[in-house]
């Protein structure tokens, strides 16, 4: 361990000498302090946090995301170019340590970037909140400087899957060809989508009631006020541009619920609001209802519709775990950096590492090859996909990929804190296993074995 932290402390005298850490943690601070005042919020309690948290941690978790890359791939290209790192492994000491030592020099400069830069961002909201209205300050202290906790209704998928199945095999039965068809997939994947909509519709004139289960914090949520956070889809559009909407809220007790004046809420938009306290059951159920007296059907959808949203610990706290996660992926991003650095040299290093990020930014595009089951593009008019060659080695290539992505690719603090939800210790630690542990043990495995089997005796930059 002694080895290592002689390489890692190697590594911070190297930022510091180039004049690294000191140029980011000035450009991290600006970005603190000068989003804020370059852009102007609206007044409200979420035009507020929009600036104060999304901009300013989407600007620092850019900032030291590049620095990070561009370090942890010139870090250990560098010393091989130059020739120094011949002077390290002549020592007593393993390449696997000098890998690691670097990797822990690259994160430990990160985790002080962020705790300096992360300390700014609270202490100026804790300050500009106080400039907020009070009515916004209420608001702010009960919906957004909080870490709420989310209850949402059951799974439905396996429920749509067996529907979709029943149906399917009636047609079947009615049509047997159609099992031969090259259009099988297409067919159920269209039935699928119809089943689907059913389970998310609201019906003009009529009501759909939704069932959510809080389990365990039940007692804890006893006499405290919950939020509803609903969100829905219509495919007319109003002269007003919203939608009437009434709500019941309540237990299976018909005699504890509350009913809400008809509501004007605008689709495709989250809207909160509060319910008054103990409008569940002795088990914790709490029945959701919602009356759809519009022109129009309207489509709640199943991954976030409707979700009801409780107090779970203090803001501090959660800011905490989520500067957590974003020191996670950092972790992730020098362990790629190294890993390049590895067998390359450090322009194309650089360059190889950026093109991963790329993939990772567009698994959009990945999972519509996958599920289309090819890499060609299809006729629109028609609506029959294109087939290539390739696809017998790309389309299980993007699997693979995409198995990778899915596995950090969820894990968003920055939107969790901006909205006032909870930060799991149970996300923090799903975070780590599945971000560094996983992912980032892949990179150093496959950075420590080609580190090991570089030649580094060979003359540099000979004429």
């Amino acid at each position: 361990m002694r080895r290592i932290l002689a390489i890692t402390w190697l590594t911070w005298k190297a930022a510091l000498r180039f004049r690294l850490f000191p140029v980011i943690a000035v450009l991290l601070v600006l970005a603190v302090v000068g989003l804020p005042l370059v852009i102007k919020d609206d007044g409200t309690a979420r035009g507020f946090t929009q600036i104060i948290l999304t901009y300013t941690l989407s600007a620092i978790t850019a900032l030291l995301g590049f620095s990070t890359l561009w370090l942890s791939c010139g870090t250990l290209a560098r010393d091989i170019e130059e020739c120094q790192i011949q002077v390290v492994v002549t020592k007593p000491i393993a390449r696997w340590q000098i890998w690691i030592g670097k990797w822990l020099g690259i994160i430990s400069l990160d985790a002080a970037l962020l705790a300096l830069s992360g300390g700014c961002v609270f202490g100026l909201l804790q300050w500009r909140a106080t400039t907020l209205p009070l009515a916004e300050q209420t608001i702010l202290r009960e919906q957004v400087l909080v870490a709420r906790g989310s209850a949402r209704p059951r799974n439905v998928e396996a429920d749509i899957d067996a529907e979709t199945m029943q149906i399917l095999q009636n047609r079947l039965k009615s049509n047997p060809e159609l099992a031969r068809s090259a259009d099988m997939p297409e067919v159920r994947r269209q039935i699928r989508e119809q089943v689907k909509a059913d389970f998310q519709l609201v019906p003009v004139g009529y009501t759909r009631n939704w069932q959510i289960d809080l389990g365990a914090v039940k007692d804890y949520l006893r006499d405290k006020p919950l939020q509803l956070r609903v969100k829905f889809n219509s495919a007319n559009h109003s002269t007003s541009g919203t939608f009437t909407l009434a709500w019941q809220v309540g237990g299976a007790d018909t005699t504890n619920y509350w009913q809400s004046e008809p509501m004007s809420l605008a689709p495709d938009t989250f809207h909160e609001f509060t319910i008054p306290p103990n409008l569940f059951d002795q088990n914790g159920l709490m029945t959701i209802v919602a009356g759809n007296p519009n022109n129009s059907a309207l489509l709640f959808p199943l991954e976030d519709g409707i979700e009801v949203l409780y107090p779970e610990t203090t803001f501090g706290m959660n800011f905490v775990r989520g500067l957590g996660i974003i020191f996670f992926w950092l972790a992730l991003m020098a362990a790629l950096g190294l890993m390049s650095a590895s067998f390359l040299s450090f322009p194309v290093a650089t360059f190889f590492a950026l093109a991963l990020m790329t993939v990772v930014l567009s698994s959009g595009t990945l999972a519509e090859s996958v599920e289309s089951g090819t890499v060609a593009a299809g006729n629109e008019e028609t609506g029959v996909s294109g087939h290539s060659i390739a696809d017998v080695v790309l389309i299980p290539a993007f699997k693979a990929t995409l198995s990778l992505v899915e596995l950090v690719k969820d894990f968003s603090p920055i939107d969790a804190l901006s909205t006032g939800r909870s930060v799991s210790w149970s996300e923090l630690g799903r975070a780590f296993v599945q971000i560094v542990v996983l992912l980032g043990g892949i990179f150093g495995v496959l950075g420590i074995l080609c580190f090991n089997r570089r030649e580094l005796a060979t003359a540099q930059g000979t004429q």
